[in-house]
């Protein structure tokens, strides 16, 4: 066989490894969803929003929570049921509120008789019930409030609402619930309609949705792995996060591919070949963007908060689903499709693209003229939005933690308003069955508590509820509860307020654990994909500032333009850990094409402005879906998560129209090649001495 039949036994072969390689990857892909159909199917099996999957894990209220559960009985669903007529209950009202609490007695669900508390105006009525049928199975325990709420109706003029925990409990799970299927479909909607305007193509945009859809469903299959593995906390809230994260981020890392390999089209004929200069050139931004991501929120672990620690592993399952798909699934896909993927606007090889002044080519000429100006304005700007933070509500109340006020939020009011006087729900002391006796005097003796009753005892500890002279979440109960805390020695002190206090100072505590941890994490990795430590630190510093200016813009409307009452006390430590991690992502495209730039021999302000034309048009539609996709969470009836969506969404737009465009770049090109230091793109390159002169030109010769 002579060297022309190995040359064409060469090229064969390569051009059936080039057709084998995407059908290939598609097989392992099919039998990969396979493998994880059963798993993820079962999700929602061990979702779980109970007080303990969000309660701090050392906290006295978790172990409450814990032993409550251990109790004779095993955990009790609390509920207040509310009578209420404004000018005064009738006794055919008492009437119909003894026959209707007969009826949910005769049930034999409850664990005592109930008895009813009338307000000293006698416009109201409460009849405090407890069960323990329910146990820990919320299933049963919604199934159980909605038994009591059927039967407890008013008519004429009377009010009949059921409030207590285990109705708040009932009315949050509902929201996260509707998490499973509204939310989902609505960031598919939503990024669809996103793509179809950014890539005006009838087929192109339903590629990286469906490998969205696919990374998703393998997100869920692997988070059930983890839970059962070692027992991941699973909540509504994680779940949620882990979605838009996929879509978010997977749509992001789908763009920055999509447009590299149209580029790479115009320059290599074949689609297999293009898509592996595609893969080379913008691979390594992708994998460090995800890398920073996951790394931010595996530094979550480090949480004492159960609901936050949980979200860590969650979302970096979300987050690496994301970019197993994106960088296998959707290249064999678009390689499979050829170029026909893009019809109308095919990149037809060889061809260039049109000349045309783009919005981000103008905003790089007014950076490059005035580097230093453009800087101090956004600088000065940030810093201005950053002050709205000292306008932000204080930490929400449970009955102001919803977007429309359920049942149980109007029978909490009803209640505060009928009964000014002492607390309308109770204080959960668990004491040592030994000192049961000592611990119940002494709560009674205290100055802040209007009455205790000794309730289960089991397994060594016994159970005192107590009823606090102040308002639910008042200063006042605030401060029976720490002094309670300071004074009963080996007992916990738990329930609802206890519960709202524990979060606060445990998010505190893990701001100062988690935020050290993040922006080192993110920093490093940062330091190894640039080869650089000023780079990194500018735009860790822009992700840090874009996080105090996204919460101040919050501070300016939540309360003024939303009607919040307060604020959620997670939402400063998630917000700066998903505003650094994801909004570092852009940076990292941005600064990775400069320095690829960089490398080919331009100067450093070509360079920038080059990376900026460049990703500019990317980054903005990355951006604009990463932003609409936690938008969706404004759309959820908890405060808390629409919150979180707002300043997440505020950030990633301010972080890519202001941040990345004016300030990084007009930072570099301020720096120019100290913007790489210490790395060899700092330093002036050497001129070449075998380099040849050109020939000098001849001097003209004057005509007469």
């Amino acid at each position: 066989m002579g060297p022309e039949s190995h040359g064409k036994l060469a090229k064969t072969t390569t051009r059936t490894r080039r057709r084998a390689v995407p059908w290939v990857l598609l097989g392992l892909w099919v039998a990969v969803l396979a493998l994880t159909s059963p798993f993820a199917s079962k999700l929602s099996d061990v979702q779980h929003d109970r007080a303990v999957d969000y309660l701090p894990a050392s906290a006295d209220s978790t172990q409450v929570a814990k032993i409550q559960e251990q109790l004779p009985g095993g955990e009790t669903t609390e509920l207040v049921l509310v009578y209420h007529r404004d000018g005064g209950l009738t006794a055919a009202d008492r009437e119909t509120a003894a026959q209707q609490v007969d009826e949910i007695a005769g049930a034999g669900q409850l664990t005592a008789t109930p008895r009813g508390v009338p307000s000293k105006d006698g416009t109201t009525l409460m009849y405090p019930v407890a069960s323990n049928e329910p146990g820990i199975d919320e299933k049963l325990r919604d199934e159980f409030v909605h038994d009591v709420r059927d039967v407890a109706r008013g008519d004429g003029g009377l009010s009949v609402e059921v409030g207590g925990p285990g109705a708040l409990a009932t009315d949050a799970s509902e929201v996260y619930e509707s998490l499973d299927g509204p939310l989902l479909y609505t960031t598919v909607g939503v990024v669809a309609i996103l793509l179809i305007l950014i890539y005006r193509s009838p087929l192109l945009w339903l590629v990286p949705l469906a490998v969205a859809g696919v990374a998703n469903y393998l997100s869920m299959g692997v988070a059930y792995g983890l839970h059962s593995a070692f027992g991941t906390t699973i909540s509504g809230q994680s779940t949620g996060i882990m979605t838009i994260l996929v879509f978010g981020a997977g749509t992001d890392y789908a763009l920055l591919l999509i447009a590299r390999y149209r580029e790479e089209l115009r320059r290599i004929e074949r689609p297999y070949d293009a898509m592996r200069a595609a893969l080379r050139g913008c691979g390594p931004a992708v994998l460090a963007s995800s890398g920073t991501v996951a790394a931010g929120l595996l530094c979550l672990l480090a949480a004492d908060l159960n609901s936050s620690r949980g979200m860590g592993p969650m979302g970096t399952v979300g987050v690496l689903s994301a970019l197993v798909a994106m960088m296998t699934l959707l290249p064999a896909l678009l390689v499979l499709l050829g170029r026909r993927v893009f019809w109308p606007l095919v990149p037809a090889f060889g061809s260039r693209p049109k000349e045309r002044r783009s919005l981000f080519t103008a905003m790089g000429s007014s950076a490059g003229r005035r580097p230093l100006a453009v800087l101090a304005g956004g600088v000065v700007l940030l810093g201005a939005l950053a002050l709205g933070m000292l306008n932000l509500p204080g930490t929400v109340k449970q009955e102001d933690s919803f977007v429309d006020k359920p049942d149980s939020v109007v029978a909490m009011e009803t209640l505060a308003a009928a009964y000014p006087e002492q607390s309308t729900q109770p204080i959960n002391v668990i004491t040592p069955s030994g000192q049961a006796d000592e611990t119940l005097a002494a709560v009674r003796d205290h100055d802040g508590v209007a009455g205790a009753e000794r309730g289960r005892s089991g397994d060594g500890w016994t159970e005192i509820s107590v009823v606090a002279k102040d308002a639910p979440q008042s200063a006042g109960e605030t401060a029976t509860i720490k002094s309670l805390r300071s004074e009963l020695d080996g007992s916990y002190i738990g329930g609802p307020s206890a519960e709202q206090l524990d979060l606060k100072d445990t998010n505190s505590s893990d701001m100062k654990i988690v935020v050290p941890l993040v922006l080192g994490s993110v920093l490093l990795i940062l330091i190894a994909l640039l080869r650089s430590v000023v780079a990194p630190l500018l735009l860790v510093a822009a992700v840090v500032a874009v996080w105090a200016a996204a919460l101040g813009i919050g501070g300016l409307v939540f309360g003024p333009v939303f009607g919040f009452e307060g604020t959620d006390p997670g939402l400063g430590l998630l917000s700066f850990v998903f505003l650094v991690a994801l909004g570092v992502d852009y940076g990292i495209f941005l600064m990775h094409r400069m320095r690829e730039e960089s490398l080919s021999g331009k100067e450093p302000v070509a360079a920038a402005l080059t990376a900026l034309r460049t990703t500019g048009g990317v980054i903005a539609s990355a951006g604009l879906v990463l932003a609409a996709t936690f938008a969706v969470l404004m759309n959820m009836g908890l405060v808390q998560l629409v919150e979180l969506g707002f300043v997440i969404s505020v950030g990633v737009l301010l972080d890519t129209f202001l941040v990345r465009t004016y300030l990084v770049t007009s930072a570099s090109v301020a720096l120019r090649r100290k913007v790489w230091w210490p790395g060899r793109l700092s330093r002036e390159p050497e001129p070449d001495p075998d380099a040849q002169e050109p020939p000098r030109q001849p001097e003209p010769v004057a005509v007469p």
